[in-house]
């Protein structure tokens, strides 16, 4: 039985009009529910929680195939790209739980 593939993306935010922990609680919910509706995926914060204008956040896209799993990874990517916060950097990460 296959166990199929999961894409993974390490995804460091920036805000720069958060002027407050509120103001980037609002840009991290509103990407992390975004992400989660439209692309099925598995959002954490996992890193800078008491900078206002920093996140980092790891993205879980689950798929059948590592070709599924890629498009959900380049989609939820694209996505972060066209919003009002800068990408300052993208790691991605695709993983056979079979290997």
């Amino acid at each position: 039985m296959g166990a199929g593939f999961v894409a993974i993306l390490a995804v460091e935010l920036h805000f720069p009009d958060a002027s407050s922990l509120k103001g980037k609680r609002h840009f991290v919910r509103s990407a992390r529910d975004t992400l989660r509706h439209r692309f099925g995926a598995s959002v954490a914060e996992v890193d800078h929680h008491d900078l206002w204008q920093r996140a980092a956040l790891t993205v879980a896209c689950v798929a059948r195939t590592a070709g599924d799993a890629d498009e959900l990874a380049d989609g939820a990517e694209r996505w972060l790209r066209g919003q009002e916060w800068e990408v300052a950097l993208v790691e991605r990460f695709l993983i056979d739980p079979e290997d």
